[in-house]
């Protein structure tokens, strides 16, 4: 499924892995150090804040891998290669997030009710160079390719990171001029939210792939139309059926009855073209059929 590239498209895959990782150990690196901070100064909203850069420094890593894994070929085992672990492993990363969230929710809920002193100092200390941390890695990133899915998920996810940075700050700088020690808590929710929101948009995802969900800019409904109207020698195609290995890999199998007098290899050759030419899709099995459909058997007829 991987093609020749020139010079310039291997320079900027290498240049995307190598953003990619100073991105996650920016990211990685000062996790630990926000956890540090938030044992010390007592913040919440600084350890949801560190659970919401654990989402970012897994989801950098599985960007990372799938660029590593991407040139690594297929074998024996894994026929169509490696694409689909980091879909795994970000399934099974967003169900534990689901239980960080609810620990931070209920500890939110506690200290809303029995509030806990919070030292604003270490605290606004730690979210000041977190928010430094999370702005240098945005740039490292912005200068990779944006058009690249894993890029743009990694920036979006080192945005919201900034977004968590900013209210552990506001919430140490109300602190240290009011006193009000519920702005940790109430925050920390706010900062929850966001993690909330980005692990149920990563498990719906990768279980979109994991279940052979058809690729979100697909419309199958509109493949046997457009390819009877568009390739001379189609009569009907039926029996389709597309799913994805990654975001970025669509595969598609089908079914084209052809006129009689038309040669299979070239039918085949033009249904490959159109199908790359108008709906983006390259790896394509089809099957041709001359008369009736060998899977009447087991089908209630060829138009499923």
């Amino acid at each position: 499924m991987t093609g020749n590239h020139g010079s310039e498209g291997r320079g900027g895959h290498a240049d995307n892995v190598r953003r990619i990782f100073w991105a996650l150990l920016l990211t990685g690196g000062f996790m630990f150090a926000e956890i540090v901070g938030a044992v010390i100064s007592g913040s919440l909203a600084l350890l949801a804040d560190a659970a919401h850069m654990l989402v970012d420094t897994v989801a950098l890593l599985f960007a990372w891998i799938a660029f590593k894994l991407s040139s690594r070929p297929a074998d024996q085992s894994r026929t169509y290669g490696y694409h689909r672990f980091p879909v795994l492993a970000a399934f099974a990363n967003g169900i534990s997030l689901l239980f960080i969230v609810g620990w931070i929710f209920t500890e939110a809920a506690d200290r809303i009710v029995n509030p806990t002193e919070v030292l604003a100092g270490p605290m606004l200390a730690v979210a000041v160079l977190g928010l430094v941390v999370n702005v240098a890695a945005f740039r490292v990133l912005y200068g990779a390719d944006r058009a690249n899915l894993n890029v743009r998920g990694a920036l979006l996810h080192i945005w919201g990171d900034m977004l968590g940075s900013a209210a552990a700050v506001g919430a140490a700088v109300v602190i240290m001029t009011t006193g009000w020690m519920q702005i940790d808590p109430l925050l920390s929710i706010l900062v929850g939210l966001i993690v909330l929101r980005s692990a149920w948009s990563l498990l719906r995802d990768a279980a979109h792939i994991l279940l052979e969900g058809v690729p979100e800019q697909l419309d199958v409904r509109e493949i046997g139309p457009d390819l009877v109207a568009n390739v001379a020698v189609v009569e009907d195609i039926h029996h389709v059926h597309a799913w994805s290995l990654s975001q970025e890999r669509s595969l598609l199998t089908l079914h084209a009855r052809i006129v009689k007098d038309a040669h299979p290899d070239s039918a085949i050759a033009d249904i490959h073209a159109r199908l790359a030419s108008r709906f983006g899709i390259r790896h394509v099995t089809v099957q041709i059929e001359l008369g009736g459909c060998t899977d009447d058997a087991d089908h209630a007829g060829c138009g499923a």
